[in-house]
């Protein structure tokens, strides 16, 4: 997952770049979708409610 937030950065920045903003913006969007993601599912791990195995 943390491969698709590189991913979509990057995207945001080319798209920022290129004069593109609603793709920019779609890109920025799914990114912080995803951050969100990775934040609850890590918590979750540290307080030991959902385990990794």
């Amino acid at each position: 997952m943390l491969r698709w937030i590189v991913i979509l950065l990057i995207v945001a920045a080319a798209a920022s770049l290129l004069g593109m903003p609603a793709l920019a913006g779609a890109a920025a969007t799914g990114v912080r979708i995803l951050i969100g993601i990775v934040l609850i599912v890590f918590l979750l791990m540290v307080l030991g409610v959902f385990t990794v195995t």
